[in-house]
């Protein structure tokens, strides 16, 4: 890990780099719809991401979770990435950020 960054800027960095990940059928980003649960970057360099989707039976799981990976492993300071995907708390509206909410109408 680079002696330069500390566990908060990548994890800071990582949430930045998560708001140019988008789910393909909503025109907002994951991190604005609060499908990131928890960033937690480890002292190996480890990015344990915990994140749900809007749905449990979302059939771009596989291409959401390989956007999540490769998006995160840009990340300076990131050399593995493990992705936990969640059930529980279910998504609902309520976690949208402002943006989203003003973004999709509900504001």
């Amino acid at each position: 890990m680079s002696e330069s960054m500390n566990y908060l800027e990548i994890e800071g960095k990582i949430a930045e780099a998560l708001k140019n990940v988008y789910d393909p059928e909503i025109p907002v980003n994951i991190y604005d719809l609060g499908l990131i649960y928890e960033i937690d970057v480890t002292e190996k360099a480890e990015a344990n991401i915990k994140m749900t989707l809007t749905a449990p039976n979302c059939p771009m799981v596989d291409m959401l979770l390989s956007d999540v990976e490769e998006a995160v492993m840009a990340v300076e300071g990131v050399e593995k990435v493990n992705v936990n995907l969640v059930f529980d708390p279910p998504w609902e509206k309520s976690m949208l950020s402002e943006e989203a909410k003003l973004e999709l109408g509900f504001l």
